[in-house]
This record gives structure tokens, sequence and C-alpha cells, in this order.
């Protein structure tokens, strides 16, 4: 079932430089990029995009964290994206992610974990609708899809 989801490289990915290389993970595993941008998130979007964490000790170091520099906000796509992102991004905690996955390679403790991945439908559309207008999706078909998503 073809999908959509937003995933965010946080302020850490992007001063290490890792944009380009996390980027080609998605890509090399099929997934879509329909829209893609770098912006800094102002302390309103945080709020509201982390709002679920608004009533823990750490909601304002976490607010602080994502406002601190850029971040490259995605909308990717493909066959049960959901999962196959939150697979590859592995646990919240980087001392629990399996090496292989972007935080097991790369992210240095919880707080900065390097990226941030919907983890369902609902999440999805709501994070997409805060940072993107559908007026920003592009549509296109990789020359490799038929190929991806070919039916068995």
């Amino acid at each position: 079932m073809k999908q959509r989801t937003f995933t965010m490289l946080k302020p850490d990915a992007l001063k290490r430089r890792l944009t380009g290389e996390i980027l080609s993970r998605f890509e090399k595993r099929g997934i879509k990029v329909i829209a893609a941008k770098t912006l800094m998130i102002s302390e309103d979007l945080a709020k509201t995009h982390y709002g679920e964490h608004s009533d823990k000790p750490f909601f304002g170091d976490l607010v602080s964290y994502i406002t601190s520099g850029p971040v490259f906000a995605m909308v990717l796509e493909g066959d049960d994206v959901i999962t196959q992102v939150r697979k590859m991004v592995g646990a919240t905690n980087p001392k629990e992610a399996d090496v292989g996955t972007i935080r097991g390679d790369y992210a240095i403790d919880t707080g900065r974990n390097i990226v941030h991945a919907s983890d369902s439908e609902e999440s999805a559309k709501r994070e997409i609708g805060l940072f993107f207008d559908e007026s920003e999706f592009c549509d296109y078909v990789l020359p490799d899809e038929n190929i991806i998503y070919e039916e068995p």
C-alpha cells in the first residue's frame, strides 16, 4: 500500500554534514522523495510539532534543540513507507539502535538522535500538514519504479 510519511533531519544531522548520506539511504531503498526543504523551525512550530510531549520534563530542551539550527524536512512516499522508514531510523535511544540503522550508525544520544520519522499514518498526515503545502509535492515516476514495486 503506497503511503506518505514525514521525516526530518535534525540540526545535528545538518551540522555534521550527514544530509546527503542519510537521504541516499532512503533513495537506495527505493523510497521516493516527493517534497523536501531546509528551514529554521520557529518556536511556535516546534511546540506544535512536539505537542504530545508538552507535559514531559524534556519538552523545553526538545523545543530549544530543534530550533537551534536548520532542519531538512521531507515527505517520503512508497509502499508501507512509515514502517520502512521507522525501521531504517532505529530506536529513539541511539544506544539501543541497531548498527545499520541511521541512529545506530550516526546518533550520539537521545537528545541528539539525528532524525525524526512519523510513527503512524495519523501523525504523518498531521506532521506533513505542519511543514508542507500540497502544492509543494512533486508527482513523478522513478525510472525503476516498476522493478521496485513489481507485482509478484
